[in-house]
């Protein structure tokens, strides 16, 4: 475990977006004097896992007005300096694509701003402690969740936390988490989830998440690539695009609700990880 300490600036955007200003600093923004919207980055200090455990390197903030800036869409370079307890520091780019999307008249979901992780994984390797890492963006962290879009509603400060890890540069993928308890006949929305914890991608062609306690299978389809940092759900019989958009298809539930276990299994049949979950009645025979 290291200590880090973190600040960041956002450098320029691609393309120049005008009017704008704040390029330089933490706090970065565009559009006409007096309704202006922008980012600012404020950093954090945290205690770090180099083993692909998520850490807050630090807040995102929009302050998100009814303005006009041009191009409507652009990429927003920025630039986090970490430093280690050793003294050393190192300097990681991403890159954040912005929509400043066309405001209609009165409030409308449609007028919320939208904002994607452009750059997920820093190009070159981090040296820390004289090993090589890599260093990846999971996401946005906003009420509990973990996701690649940051929806911005109109007219307001919105704040989410930017989630990072420090990691080996080979891919790492593990089950992350598992929904059991689901609502509504067949509980649809149970779900699994996987994540590669790892910096490199991952090819998920003949791979299969089982279900011992029900005996279900779900086979990810030829050509799946799960990209350092991402989270794919494949849930019991719903389909969310944002989570890859992947079902068991079942009208039954997939995970008894009294426990049991769920398996990731490799192509060449090696189990990279297992998630047991509750253990109340569960056996190994698969029966429900």
């Amino acid at each position: 475990m290291t200590t880090v300490v973190t600040s960041g600036v956002f450098p320029s955007t691609d393309p120049a977006a005008s009017p704008i200003s704040g390029l330089g600093t933490a706090d970065v923004r565009w559009g006409s004097s007096g309704s202006q919207s922008g980012y600012q980055f404020r950093g954090s200090a945290a205690d770090v896992e180099l083993d692909g455990t998520e850490f807050v390197i630090g807040t995102f903030v929009h302050r998100n007005l009814p303005t006009s800036v041009s191009p409507s869409q652009f990429d927003v370079r920025l630039t986090i300096d970490v430093l280690f307890e050793d003294g050393s520091s190192t300097d990681l780019n991403f890159s954040f694509h912005h929509f400043e999307t066309p405001n209609s008249t009165g409030s409308s979901p449609v007028d919320d701003d939208l904002v994607d992780l452009e750059t997920f994984v820093h190009p070159q390797p981090v040296t820390i402690g004289g090993k090589q890492y890599r260093a990846v963006l999971s996401g946005f962290k906003q009420g509990g969740r973990i996701v690649r879009q940051f929806r911005s509603p109109e007219g307001g400060v919105n704040f989410a936390e930017v989630v990072c890890m420090f990691t080996a540069e080979e891919p790492d993928v593990i089950i992350s988490d598992l929904r059991h308890l689901g609502t509504g006949p067949g509980q649809p929305d149970e779900y699994v989830e996987i994540f590669n914890q790892g910096g490199a991608p991952q090819d998920l062609t003949g791979w299969v998440v089982e279900s011992k306690p029900t005996g279900r299978d779900f086979p990810f389809p030829p050509g799946t690539i799960i990209q350092p940092g991402q989270r794919y759900r494949i849930y019991t019989n719903e389909a969310h695009p944002e989570f890859g958009g992947f079902s068991f298809g079942s009208a039954q539930q997939v995970w008894r609700d009294a426990g049991g276990i769920a398996r990731l299994v490799a192509a060449d049949g090696h189990v990279p990880d297992q998630y047991p979950y509750l253990d109340r009645g569960f056996n190994t025979t698969g029966t429900p």
